[in-house]
């Protein structure tokens, strides 16, 4: 398959290639070249480390939003 690149170096990803790779609308795609060859596949989505971030039932909206705060300043420290 071919694909043209523009003035802007943007290109189509054919169709055939984006169901292929199950791509759809502002995924990512990660670019490497390896001997000479551009290599293009789907970036993983880092979903897991919001694992436990949402928490279900009756909250205190306050106090989330302190704690968020609290977490993110350790982070940034």
């Amino acid at each position: 398959m071919k694909s043209v690149v523009t003035s802007k170096f943007q290109t189509t990803i054919p169709k055939a290639i984006r169901e292929s790779l199950k791509l759809s609308i502002n995924d990512t795609i990660d670019w490497e070249v390896q001997d000479g060859k551009a290599l293009v596949s789907p970036a993983k989505k880092p979903f897991m480390r919001y694992q436990n971030v949402i928490k279900v039932g009756v909250g205190n909206i306050r106090t989330d939003i302190d704690e968020g705060r609290q977490r993110r300043a350790k982070e940034l420290a």
